[in-house]
């Protein structure tokens, strides 16, 4: 009874071993090869690939080949980190009579490190590419790293591939043929030239608008742009294809350095754009420190290792992005028009970085997740923002021309200040002299604007000045020049005047307008003015002369003059001009009246307006 029982004893114990054997007997072997046609056009190798985790990452192709790879699980995220090394085998034929060539690619820009052994002939042979070495050493040039497969028509071949990335990443691996390969490339880059081309001619048209105008913010705008299109160029793998593809001195870190530049930038723009600073200071200050570390940031990918500065470099870019979605937030709720085309631009872009940066973080298994979404997140993102400017533009040049208008007109009546006024006035001088063009210079005074402010208060004084200025206005041709040359004083240049009579006929029916009741008015003032002027064909004097004798003759006539139009004595009196001192009104016009409430017997002035 004792044999048996050992013999089965040992029966069991060879029965598990076989068990436990066969499994690794089964993962070493290859698998049966896929069989490739031209008809299928692409497909997913990982699907049909095995997998092997190298912990240490110092395997060659001969341990490789001795390894016990198990089937890929497509959608897996692989936590590499810098020392492992993710192997896959693939067992290939290309079916005899077919014409396409095949690509093994890995459409994944920013891939470190991949290597593809293939055997041929003279035995293994091995290419490498990646986003850790530049573009123009990878065997075939483009945004992402493909390999040409030799693949003799009716022969199964084996291909394994070495791949390391030290951020946690799905990678995709995708078996294509050439022509394949070539219309999705076509595609890809049609969609992103587009794209790009929107922006540089974004950009050149903000940086000649910043040039023609002097205006800062589109230049500021245009700088974080480029920023910005770099950024995404790079992460997308047009950049190092396009426009750096020989340079590889520092690895990948160009992609995180221009990341956190633009984030930076934008997060200096966003806080310009809403006018932080007054409306909401500690929000303020919180953009303009994260703008900062930004800028600061964006070498630490170029001095640390990826280890080390990669998880800096995307918590910053995710609490500086939704840090930026939140203080748009606040302003469109603080009612800031341009605080919803902010938020608006900023959803979507925060949207994409952040599912970004965590899928490749590992910090989260964000599904869905292409390079494609921050390239979209950007043609949303851009045009808003622009929209935004423009507005935020608008209200800043209303206030800059409302700001230059108060230098240049009179606040209350909007005529021309008097700075300019006497400006005016020596140019036209000069130009008397020089060609003897002739011009009047005329000084009215409204000389019971200061019993009307006692009678009836300030209101009425400033409204008495407006109503003086409509009818100013009512008789001057627009190349006149008008201006208050004192608080109830208006001087005037009419252009071209010659003689006395053309002046004197707009002083009187400027004189009769003010006499005339305003039906309605409350109180019932009328306006009472005093004119002095002076033609520079009778007398030329230095514009600061005309108006110190404009202002004596004004002077010297009295609250109750019977002429209230004088004219400058001239050099030379000529016969056919009427006396300096003379008066054109009718005689039957008694002028003598109450400065408040006008002459005491009005004539028939109905024609008069």
């Amino acid at each position: 009874m004792r044999w048996p029982a050992a013999g089965l004893l040992v029966a069991a114990a060879l029965l598990v071993l076989a068990c436990l054997a066969a499994p690794a007997q089964a993962q070493s072997a290859p698998a049966a090869a896929q069989r490739l046609t031209d008809a299928l056009g692409s497909l997913e190798a990982v699907r049909i690939a095995g997998a092997w985790l190298d912990r240490e990452g110092k395997a060659g192709i001969v341990q490789a080949q001795q390894a016990a790879f198990r089937a890929a699980r497509p959608g897996t995220i692989h936590h590499l980190g810098p020392d492992a090394a993710l192997w896959l085998h693939l067992r290939l034929l290309r079916a005899p009579g077919e014409r396409q060539a095949w690509l093994l690619k890995f459409p994944m820009p920013t891939l470190d490190h991949v290597t593809v052994f293939q055997q041929g002939a003279a035995g293994w042979s091995s290419e490498t590419a990646g986003d850790t070495m530049a573009v123009v050493r990878w065997p075939e040039r483009g945004r992402y790293a493909y390999f040409r497969l030799d693949l003799p028509a009716g022969e199964a071949r084996d291909v394994y591939v070495r791949i390391q990335h030290q951020a946690a990443a799905d990678i995709p691996v995708l078996l294509a043929t050439a022509s394949t390969h070539n219309e999705q490339v076509q595609m890809e880059y049609l969609g992103l030239g587009a794209v790009f081309g929107a922006m540089l001619l974004l950009i050149v048209a903000c940086a000649a608008r910043a040039w023609v105008y002097r205006d800062a913010v589109f230049a500021w705008y245009a700088v974080y742009v480029l920023l910005t299109s770099l950024a995404v160029a790079s992460f997308t793998g047009v950049a190092p294809h396009l426009l750096w593809p020989g340079f590889g001195a520092l690895g990948d870190a160009p992609t995180p350095m221009l990341a956190c530049a633009a984030v930076g930038a934008g997060m200096l723009f966003v806080r310009n754009t809403l006018g932080l600073r007054r409306r909401l200071p500690l929000q303020d200050i919180t953009m303009r420190a994260l703008g900062i570390a930004g800028l600061a940031l964006a070498w630490l990918p170029a001095l640390l290792p990826k280890a080390t500065h990669l998880p800096a470099v995307g918590a910053y870019v995710t609490f500086a992005s939704v840090t930026a979605l939140l203080v748009a937030a606040a302003a469109w709720w603080r009612g800031d028009t341009v605080g919803r085309y902010v938020f608006a631009a900023q959803l979507p872009m925060v949207v994409a970085v952040v599912a970004t940066v965590f899928r490749a973080l590992g910090w989260a298994d964000v599904p869905y997740v292409s390079q494609y979404l921050v390239v979209l997140g950007l043609v949303i993102e851009v045009p808003l923002m622009l929209v935004a400017l423009f507005i935020r533009a608008r209200d800043r040049h209303s206030a800059e021309i409302r700001e230059q208008a108060l230098s240049t007109q009179d606040a209350l009546t909007g005529l021309l200040a008097p700075h300019l006024f006497q400006d005016r006035l020596r140019q036209v001088v000069t130009r008397h002299r020089r060609d003897g063009e002739s011009a009047a210079i005329v000084y009215i005074d409204l000389v019971n604007h200061a019993r009307i402010r006692e009678t009836f208060g300030t209101a009425a004084a400033e409204q008495s000045l407006l109503r003086s200025v409509i009818k100013l206005r009512r008789l001057l041709r627009d190349v006149d020049t008008v201006s208050r040359v004192g608080e109830a004083r208006f001087g005037v240049i009419l252009e071209g005047a010659s003689s006395r009579a053309s002046v004197t006929e707009r002083a009187a029916r400027l004189i009769a307008a003010g006499l005339m009741p305003l039906p309605g008015l409350k109180p019932d003032v009328t306006l009472q003015f005093h004119i002095a002027a002076l033609l520079l064909n009778e007398r030329s004097l230095e514009a600061d002369e005309v108006q110190a004798a404009l202002s004596a003759q004004l002077a010297r006539m009295s609250p109750r003059t019977r002429r209230p139009i004088r004219f400058i004595a001239p050099e030379q009196q000529q016969v056919s001009d009427p006396p300096a001192d003379s008066s054109m009104f009718a005689p039957d016009i008694d002028l003598d009246s109450d400065p408040v409430t006008g002459a005491r017997r009005r004539p028939d002035l109905t024609a008069v307006r």
